[in-house]
């Protein structure tokens, strides 16, 4: 074989070389289908691309004991998915499920039996890069399903060690291959164990946990006088006050609080609550940079897709919103309702569908932040009314209970929670890098089976095993011999005496 340098002891042969029986499985409509009928039913997708059986998502059919004898999986049957997608045909393993009851496979698997071959080699070959090349190389494909045909599939080269040497490199790859994958599977599991190490941190910082023994070491300052200080400020900026930020009470407190911080309502603190557009102007290719709701799901503000609207518009929109940086920009209607970003850039713009709460100074603009981040689910996916059409409603904006702490305070939370969540940054992204080395690692240690490289020492032990009537030359003359042994004995013609 040209694409792999093959130890001397090995030999090179055919798929149809090796097979003693073959067959797709059980045809069953979807109608036959169900979980109240008898037999489970396995279907291509109880296979995974790494040769794994599913158990879960097992339909059941129902069958007569003529089918149950043919098309009943036994330990150690190889399965070849024939028909898929063009990224998932040609999946493959050896089965290897227990079970009290018949367990029936579809017709869009083959089942194959083989002589003298231990079925898990000829998995981890199809597995391995040049086995998955020359598998993508005989897929026949249209526009919405790819399959792999008998033909093609027997027609395939594969390499070929002796008997023993074939249980060695098949149990070392069973051991190896799942340490690589308990160890991907550890790593896949750091982002969310990360992502909930952040929420406990927000929910610590806004609840006043994350500074508790700062507070013991610095003394409380006199707190501020907010209304007055929102009102100074509305007043510079020409904000007119609305009705509804007169009532500083909130409506409910959601948790406890430390007594140097204060509940408040939202539409009482923030300068101003509006919203943008409500019908959606013409679209220009140059002009005003204008947002929608979609452009604040990454977490940032997204101008990627150059959206802009005419001076005469923008200044309608702007005016009545007057977004600057450190405001908090909230999706209030539709499928991403409560997506919040700080505004982070100095340039005008305006939008639609999102609401801006603009923040008074004595909030820092880190706090506002990580506030609506660990408050998002209660404040917005509570408050947001609305089937199919989510709505956050200004009232409701207006009536979100906000923790205020000490400006100083403020600070010291957004320097804490800015220093953990770089930690877990880190640790993310080396998890990312070492599951990168790890997603490699499956295909070099196929490789490195199939060069012969996992067997080395075990050859240079066992020249007995991989020798003479052990060697994979003998071997193939076997199963050779076998298959002859295998065909039906034509009847000779006898010819009638005249």
């Amino acid at each position: 074989m040209a694409e792999v340098n093959l130890p001397p002891e090995w030999s090179v042969c055919t798929f149809s070389d090796l097979v003693s029986s073959s067959f797709t499985g059980l045809v069953r409509s979807a109608r036959e289908q169900g979980e109240e009928r008898t037999f489970k039913y396995l279907k291509m997708n109880n296979l995974d691309s790494k040769g794994n059986f599913i158990l879960d998502g097992f339909t059941k059919v129902d069958a007569e004991p003529v089918e149950i004898e043919r098309y009943s999986l036994q330990i150690g049957d190889f399965i070849f998915n024939t028909r898929n997608s063009v990224e998932l045909v040609g999946k493959c393993g050896v089965f290897n499920i227990k079970s009290a009851q018949p367990i029936l496979f579809n017709n869009n698997l083959l089942k194959v039996k083989f002589i003298e071959v231990e079925p898990r080699i000829v998995a981890h070959w199809l597995n391995s890069p040049v086995g998955k090349r020359n598998l993508r190389n005989i897929t026949s494909a249209t526009t919405s399903v790819a399959a792999i045909y008998q033909k093609q599939l027997f027609g395939l080269k594969l390499p070929l060690c002796p008997l023993s040497e074939q249980k060695v490199i098949a149990d070392k790859l069973d051991t190896l291959l799942a340490q690589v994958e308990s160890t991907r599977a550890r790593l896949e599991r750091i982002p969310e164990i990360l992502k909930t190490f952040r929420q406990s941190v927000l929910a610590a910082a806004v609840s006043g946990k994350l500074t508790e023994e700062w507070r013991l070491e610095h003394q409380a300052p006199e707190s501020i006088n907010f209304t007055e200080e929102t009102k100074k400020e509305r007043l510079q900026k020409g904000i007119r006050e609305g009705k509804l930020a007169k009532d500083a009470n909130v409506p409910y407190v959601p948790y406890e609080i430390p007594e140097s911080w204060n509940w408040v309502r939202l539409g009482h603190l923030a300068l101003k609550i509006t919203d943008g557009a409500h019908n959606t102007p013409k679209v220009l290719e140059s002009g005003f940079p204008y947002l929608m709701a979609k452009d604040l799901t990454g977490g940032q503000l997204d101008f990627s897709e150059n959206r802009f609207v005419s001076e005469d518009v923008h200044r309608e929109l702007y005016n009545k919103c007057q977004p600057e940086v450190g405001d908090l920009l909230v999706v209030n209607i539709g499928a991403g309702t409560g997506n919040n970003v700080l505004i982070d850039v100095g340039f005008e713009f305006s939008f639609k569908n999102i609401a801006i709460v603009k923040r008074p100074n004595y909030i820092a603009p880190g706090y506002m932040q990580y506030y609506f981040k660990s408050a998002k689910q209660r404040i917005f996916q509570d408050q947001a009314k609305g089937g199919a059409q989510p709505f956050l409603s200004l009232t409701m904006l207006n009536d979100v209970p906000f923790a205020l702490p000490p400006q100083c305070e403020q600070t010291e939370i957004v320097r804490r929670v800015e220093e953990l969540f770089a930690f877990a940054d880190r640790i993310e992204q080396k998890a990312n890098v070492a599951l990168e080395r790890v997603n490699n690692l499956t295909q070099s240690i196929l490789a490195k089976a199939f060069r012969g490289e996992l067997t080395t020492d075990w050859r240079a032990a066992n020249p007995e095993l991989i020798s003479g009537e052990n060697s994979a030359e003998a071997l193939l003359a076997k199963i050779k011999a076998a298959r002859e042994a295998l065909k039906p004995v034509k009847k000779s013609s006898v010819r009638k005496k005249s």
